[in-house]
């Protein structure tokens, strides 16, 4: 079994805390929720001008939890092939795709934070969900803060793993700006990638720090979709300026009120940790959990672990 140490030292109520670097069957193991995406039944929902597809488990008399993943090659199964199971004990899990990833139908405008906070409400409503606990991961973070400061009513408790949003400074500079800007560079990168589970694998060496099997099984598989990558190139045509990131919630954290989990990994390259531990001291109602020999991807690289930090959430009143 992996063990966790407590480290002091962190402004407000931040409680930093990291693993050890453990054996194999610590996190490398699935947890014992896990179950084969194949497993997974998904349902689909027709929301305004776009049909979802979604998974959901656990008793649905339960406390209603929905998990938001993150952009790029990602899809709901990718991110929480884990997670959707190992909750539903305690909760009722959703898990959508966003519109333009998985077996969504494409976004019906230019799909922006503000765009898939509105696929959210929308799919709380269809599935009808008064208020819910948001796990949102990456780009699934910035969702979910723009839900929290523009529909608080519908958000019970925020979980940031790894979230977009915490700050404005663009990771590679002007260059990763002008880079994203090159539309046919980037559709030929897409193009191969989808032809090479070698450089998935590179890909995903690059931002996690030792991908498994399953999870370039599962990137390549989201890859295979037609319309792999259009959505995210599009997100990030409108997101990445040249001066920084379009949305930044630093000004807007002291007024998120709710109770927040925020999970991130210590040597994630997108987003650094000290944006988490920022975040932590600025939002009134937080807890930080770091997690060692992790990278951007918390939930597939320390499964065990990130549940257990979700799980102890959870179990505490409101």
């Amino acid at each position: 079994m992996h063990s966790e140490h407590e480290r002091a030292g962190d402004t407000g109520r931040a409680d930093r805390a990291g693993a050890e670097r453990g054996s194999t069957g610590a996190d490398g193991a699935p947890p014992a929720g896990d179950v084969s995406p194949a497993r997974l039944r998904s349902r689909y929902v027709d929301l305004d001008r776009v049909r979802v597809r979604y998974y959901a488990a656990g008793d649905p008399t339960a406390p209603p939890v929905v998990l938001l993943h993150g952009g790029g090659l990602d899809e709901a199964r990718l991110s929480w092939r884990h997670t959707i199971t190992g909750l539903a004990d305690v909760s009722r899990v959703y898990a959508l795709d966003w519109p333009g990833y998985g077996a969504s139908g494409p976004p019906a405008e230019t799909p922006t934070l503000g765009y898939y906070a509105d696929v959210l409400t929308d799919f709380l409503d269809a599935v009808d969900v008064e208020r819910a606990t948001l796990v949102g991961i990456s780009m699934g973070g910035g969702v979910a803060l723009r839900a929290a400061v523009d529909s608080t009513e519908r958000v019970a408790r925020l979980v940031l793993v790894d979230s977009y949003g915490l700050g404005s400074t663009v990771p590679g500079g002007r260059l990763a700006s002008w880079f994203a800007g090159l539309d046919r560079t980037n559709r030929l990168l897409w193009w191969s990638l989808g032809r090479s589970r070698w450089l998935v694998g590179r890909t995903l060496a690059g931002v996690t720090v030792s991908p498994d099997a399953a999870l370039v099984d599962d990137a390549v598989t989201a890859l295979s979709r037609p319309a792999s990558g259009r959505a995210w190139r599009a997100f990030q045509r409108h997101e990445l300026q040249p001066d920084g990131l379009r949305s930044s919630f630093v000004e807007d954290l002291p007024h998120v009120t709710v109770p927040t989990l925020i999970v991130h990994g210590e040597r994630d390259p997108v987003v650094p940790v000290d944006w988490a531990v920022r975040a932590t001291t600025l939002l009134p109602d937080a807890t930080l959990r770091v997690l060692s020999n992790c990278g951007h991807m918390p939930p597939r690289e320390r499964p065990g672990a990130f549940l257990g930090a979700v799980e102890a959430f959870l179990s505490q009143p409101m």
